[in-house]
């Protein structure tokens, strides 16, 4: 079973679960404000997902001076976690709910 990294500035803790890095991401680390917009929101994963979401390739380039293969990178650990990740745990746990049914 592959580990997840954190990464967050040098953060090298490691997970089993995808599920439990979100968590960890969104808990343990400072919020940071998007570049592009404003918004403030939890670094790594949920701030990947914005910036992509939300805005274009071209504006997340101008606004964090990113390279493409930067932006690449990004991509893929958002297409990775979202082809692995139970987002409805995530929601649920971080709302204090725990896991669903």
């Amino acid at each position: 079973m592959p580990h997840w990294e954190c990464a967050i500035e040098g953060d090298t803790e490691r997970f089993e679960r995808v599920e439990d890095l979100i968590i960890h991401q969104a808990t343990e680390h400072d919020r940071i404000e998007c570049q592009v917009c404003g918004t403030v929101l939890p670094d790594g994963y949920f701030a990947i997902r914005h910036a992509f979401d939300e805005h274009s390739r071209a504006e997340y380039v101008r606004a964090y001076d990113a390279t493409s293969d930067e932006v690449r990178r990004r991509e893929k650990v958002k297409e990775a976690i979202e082809e692995t990740a139970d987002i409805n745990e995530v929601i649920d746990r971080l709302e204090g709910n725990g896991p669903r049914a």
